[in-house]
């Protein structure tokens, strides 16, 4: 049976969580080359409380970038991006519009089968953060047998960047607060925590001069560090420090930029095999119902989750 309704939380205005609201939506009837999914985990990422806290916009906006969920219709002569799909397959998408949702239709070039060694809970936030490291390796070319420093590398980006790296050859030192020490080690990255005296740790830590910085947090501390421990500013990237990055002649990188936008697109079906392989994996801290979005967004700004978050309709 079609879906023609569903939940959906929109943000009315920016500045503030109160003004988000859980509202009944129509689910459009996917026409050529649009597939209708039956949400089962929606990704919780830092990009959504951004838009919600600092956007600009004069009309309700939709939230969530990726989903994973079921097929419940396919547009006439449709497939998805991933080739075939039916109605039942499992699937994820990424970039969506109003991927809060308990059910949405999307271009079908977004869909793709999901992998069957993650959940949905993991599937659903796969993709953003993904996409993001893939982007920020590719621009400082990071290759084989170099040594990378990574800020925040126990968060979703950069516990993404430690498995990437890996799979290239590089080696990894990451900065972490020492609770986190051991997300650090898992993937195989000599931890470092931040404060006082961070470059002098750095330098002790590192079995060599580092080929290349990328920064997921944005602070002063790290695009100092960066900037003192890498001389080459092109191999320096931050997702964070726009304006440093401005002022200072290093790479910023976001998926609003046109060359990341088609980069990051272009990097999903490598980051799903690598996934179905079990190369890649989601840590996942907590999920949450749908309705309680607020909940998650206010824990994922204020909190230190751990790993990822995600909806569940």
């Amino acid at each position: 049976m079609a879906i023609t309704t569903a939940r959906r939380w929109i943000a009315r205005e920016p500045g503030s969580f109160d003004a988000l609201d859980l509202v009944d939506a129509t689910v459009p009837e996917p026409g050529p080359g649009e597939v209708t999914i039956d949400v089962r985990a929606a990704g919780v990422n830092p990009s959504d409380w951004k838009q919600v806290i600092r956007g600009t916009f004069d009309q309700p906006v939709p939230l969530g970038y990726e989903v994973s969920g079921v097929i419940a219709a396919l547009g006439p002569h449709t497939q998805i991006a991933s080739g075939g799909g039916a109605v039942g397959d499992e699937v994820v998408a990424f970039r969506v519009r109003g991927g809060y949702a308990s059910a949405l239709t999307v271009p079908a070039a977004d869909v793709f089968a999901k992998p069957a060694t993650l959940d949905h809970p993991a599937a659903a936030n796969l993709l953003l953060v993904g996409t993001t490291a893939a982007d920020m390796l590719h621009v400082t070319a990071v290759d084989e047998g170099e040594l990378v420093l990574v800020h925040g590398a126990s968060g979703a980006v950069g516990v993404s960047l430690l498995q990437q790296a890996r799979l290239l050859g590089a080696r990894v030192v990451g900065t972490a607060s020492p609770a986190s020490f051991d997300v650090v080690r898992r993937f195989d990255g000599v931890p470092v925590s931040y404060g006082e005296g961070l470059v002098d740790r750095l330098r002790a830590a590192a079995p060599g001069p580092f080929a290349a910085a990328l920064d997921t947090v944005g602070t002063e501390e790290a695009v100092e560090a960066s900037l003192a421990l890498v001389p080459v500013r092109d191999r320096i990237v931050t997702i964070a420090a726009f304006e440093r990055a401005q002022r200072d002649g290093f790479r910023a990188v976001g998926g609003v930029q046109p060359a990341s936008r088609v980069y990051r697109d272009e990097a999903r079906a490598a980051l799903l095999a690598l996934a179905a392989r079990g190369d890649l994996v989601v840590p996942v801290a907590r999920t949450y119902p749908l309705d309680q979005a607020r909940e998650a967004l206010t824990f994922l700004r204020e909190g230190h989750p751990g790993g990822k978050l995600a909806l569940i309709p």
